[in-house]
């Protein structure tokens, strides 16, 4: 009796096993695609930093899915959604918000956005092995408690329909430092970081006349430790080496919500309003069934496996941090609607 358990447990196993082998053979490599390379693998074009990880999940998905081969060409986040809109990739990983003139490019060739998949933050600081997301960034002897991101606008740009800030008892500092003029850092406004957070954030209005800006981050956050009446907003940098001499402003997405900073424990819970995503985005036409083995990566980038792709890269130099529960619900529901 025993021995024929053992042989009927054998036989569901194999069975299963053969199950999910006929399932994986269904999904087959696409024979005719413009992001095939000569050789036929599938092009990933994207971010450089992702590079590891786009590596280690095209990894999971030949192990579950044989027969598959992808040719990775990590140049920057900045060719990714320009190769998509080409037909050069399948897929286009990037790990900041995209520039609005590539989604305009896009969208000019499509009439539509790009399927925009999430499947984690990019980076969180200070520390001294990698880089800080975007942050605002004051002289340790400003007292400055926090900030909204409405106040931000307010403060960068001109015009906002709340008006402009410019001196510190406008944000609610007192005594000697309520009549000093605020002295606004930032970068050029040369179609990259700044324009973008410009026209995403700040409703397309110009920077305020107070606004200085220089050439690059470093730049910024030394003229910040220089003065303490001034207040610096950049992109990503290695702060962790200035963290005695800057303090970083928590923020908050509206007033009345608690202020976060950039931390592991607060980008991790999706708490920090200028945390970025790592995207992967795709070339999904409405009403048209999405590619079977894009979908399958998706929903592999999105899966507790994926998922821990990500956590593994968190103490990396780019300080990866997979979704918060809420966020992946959100994507993984995205699939489960087309």
């Amino acid at each position: 009796m025993i021995g024929f358990i053992k042989r009927n447990t054998w036989w569901a196993l194999g069975a299963c096993l053969a199950i999910n082998s006929a399932q994986a053979d269904t999904l087959q490599p696409p024979a005719k695609a413009s992001y095939l390379t000569a050789d036929g693998a599938i092009a990933i074009i994207g971010n450089d930093g992702m590079q590891t990880l786009i590596e280690q999940l095209n990894a999971l998905f030949i192990r579950q899915h044989p027969g598959f081969r992808f040719a990775v060409s990590a140049q920057g986040s900045s060719v990714g959604l320009p190769a998509l809109t080409a037909g050069a990739t399948a897929i286009a990983p990037l790990s900041r918000e995209p520039w609005l003139g590539d989604l305009n490019g896009y969208k000019q060739v499509f009439d539509r956005p790009p399927l925009d998949i999430r499947i984690g933050y990019s980076g969180f600081g200070p520390r001294d092995n990698g880089k800080t997301p975007p942050a605002v960034y004051v002289h340790p002897d400003n007292p400055l408690k926090q900030l909204t991101l409405e106040q931000l606008a307010r403060l960068a740009t001109a015009g906002q329909p709340g008006g402009d800030l410019n001196t510190w008892g406008q944000l609610g500092l007192t005594g000697d430092w309520a009549q000093r003029r605020i002295h606004v850092y930032g970068l050029r406004d040369d179609g990259s970081f700044a324009t973008n957070q410009r026209l995403d954030r700040f409703a397309g209005l110009p920077f305020s006349p107070h606004y200085e800006p220089l050439d690059n981050a470093a730049a910024v956050l030394k003229a910040v430790a220089g003065d303490s009446h001034g207040i610096g907003l950049t992109g990503w940098f290695a702060a962790g080496k200035l963290a005695p001499t800057l303090r970083i402003v928590p923020l908050s997405t509206k007033a009345g919500e608690p202020a976060h900073g950039p931390s592991l424990a607060e980008v991790g819970k999706g708490q920090y309003p200028l945390s970025s995503y790592l995207h992967l985005f795709v070339n999904a036409a409405p009403g048209q069934p999405l590619a079977p083995f894009i979908k399958q990566y998706l929903r592999l980038a999105l899966s507790d496996e994926g998922q821990a792709l990500v956590r593994a890269q968190t103490d990396s130099a780019e300080g990866y941090v997979p979704l918060d529960a809420r966020q992946l619900a959100v994507e993984r529901s995205k699939l489960d609607g087309l």
